[in-house]
């Protein structure tokens, strides 16, 4: 009798990943160590056991040590931080505003040191690179904007410094909010960010012709219950008690 035939236990098979996929891998664990400690913080052995890869081979992809492998991070977050503000033209401002404010402080929020260190600058790992491309994210964000105003290639200088001004503030307010433990609640920052947004376009629509041209724009496709309807029944009180000023 012979014995009954043994079949050999199955693994998975190994898979090499591409070059492509490879990239993505470090940078994902690179991402995720940036994201919550600064760039001097973190070494080259914290980025190979956080991929489950050996040091020589991040070097292999990296080259350039750890500040490639940090300006490749950088300008991968960066280009994350730019689709924040790319919303379809449609429906109220301010509800797209929203939305790109949502997804904004979703990343700031998960990425607290990192982007804490990146927009404060005085990290070893800056360069003049990881400057421009900061930059570029900035430029990016206030050309969303002008695109949802409809002014996109066109703004006047006035127009333009607005919507850099609160894209400034945007920045400000989000290191204030990390600063302070992350309160108000995001959703409570957001809704100022949006007032802010609506007080800032009208002011300076007080005193350039274009600005109020998009701001009656604008204002036209909002609603009584939206953000926009919202602040005005806020305001209109208080306007109201500086009578005497008229």
């Amino acid at each position: 009798m012979t014995p009954a035939a043994t079949t050999p236990a199955t693994t998975p098979a190994y898979r090499r990943l591409s070059v492509e996929e490879r990239r993505r891998q470090l940078l994902g664990a690179a991402l995720s160590l940036f994201a919550h400690r600064a760039p001097e913080e973190v070494s080259l052995d914290d980025v190979a056991e956080a991929a489950g890869v050996s040091r020589p081979l991040v070097y292999r992809y990296f080259p350039g040590g750890k500040q490639q492998l940090y300006e490749a991070a950088l300008g991968s977050a960066a280009d994350e931080l730019k689709l924040c503000f790319a919303e379809p033209q449609t429906g109220p401002l301010t509800r797209r505003l929203t939305r790109a404010l949502d997804r904004y402080l979703t990343f700031v929020g998960q990425h607290d040191t990192g982007f804490s260190a990146l927009l404060q600058g005085g990290s070893v790992a800056e360069t003049s690179r990881t400057t421009a491309t900061v930059d570029g994210v900035r430029r990016a964000a206030a050309e969303q904007i002008l695109t949802h105003l409809g002014v996109a290639g066109t703004a006047g200088p006035r127009l333009r410094m607005m919507v850099r001004t609160w894209i400034t503030a945007v920045e400000a307010a989000s290191l204030i909010w990390l600063d302070e433990g992350k309160q108000p609640p995001a959703g409570e920052l957001r809704d100022w960010l949006v007032d802010h947004f609506i007080a800032l376009l009208t002011v300076t629509a007080a005193t350039d012709a274009q600005t109020a041209e998009v701001t009656r724009a604008a204002l036209a496709t909002e609603t009584a219950d939206g953000p926009a309807g919202v602040l005005a029944r806020r305001v209109i009180p208080v306007i109201a008690e500086a009578a005497h000023l008229l």
